[in-house]
């Protein structure tokens, strides 16, 4: 008989993964807290209250969970990479690839500066002292 996990089980198991700092991993766990980072740093998203709204719209339309977000600015805009865990269990085993302490994810890439430019896709990240941050 096949377990069952839920998207926020596997979420924790992606959060491990990319060896995000553990109390960030169990306020997820237990609290439902998510973090978003600022290079490596890491702070609760609920702090800010734009984007703490901008991720419950992206769980609600698109039926996923965020489990975390990085930041960065670009010559094409402000951006903020959601991390999700899709609705298919089918697609869960490609929700990352590692190698080392890099690793591609799949995201929901909200461009602040142009929502037309907002699309889900393949970030990379550095995994770096609990933090991660988008270098691809």
């Amino acid at each position: 008989m096949k377990t069952t996990i839920t998207k926020k089980q596997k979420a924790i198991e992606l959060m491990k993964k990319l060896d995000i700092y553990k109390p960030y991993i169990k306020g997820f766990e237990e609290k439902d807290k998510v973090c978003f980072f600022e290079q490596f740093g890491g702070f609760w998203i609920d702090q800010e209250p734009e984007l703490y709204k901008k991720m419950q719209e992206i769980e609600k339309e698109h039926n996923c969970k965020v489990y975390a977000v990085t930041h960065e600015y670009t010559e094409f805009g402000e951006l903020y990479d959601f991390l999700i865990v899709t609705d298919y269990p089918e697609e869960w085993d490609t929700l990352i690839y590692s190698n080392g302490n890099k690793h591609t994810a799949f995201a929901y890439v909200w461009n602040k500066d142009c929502d037309w430019f907002s699309e889900f896709g393949n970030i990379t990240v550095h995994s770096f002292g609990g933090g991660i941050k988008r270098i691809a």
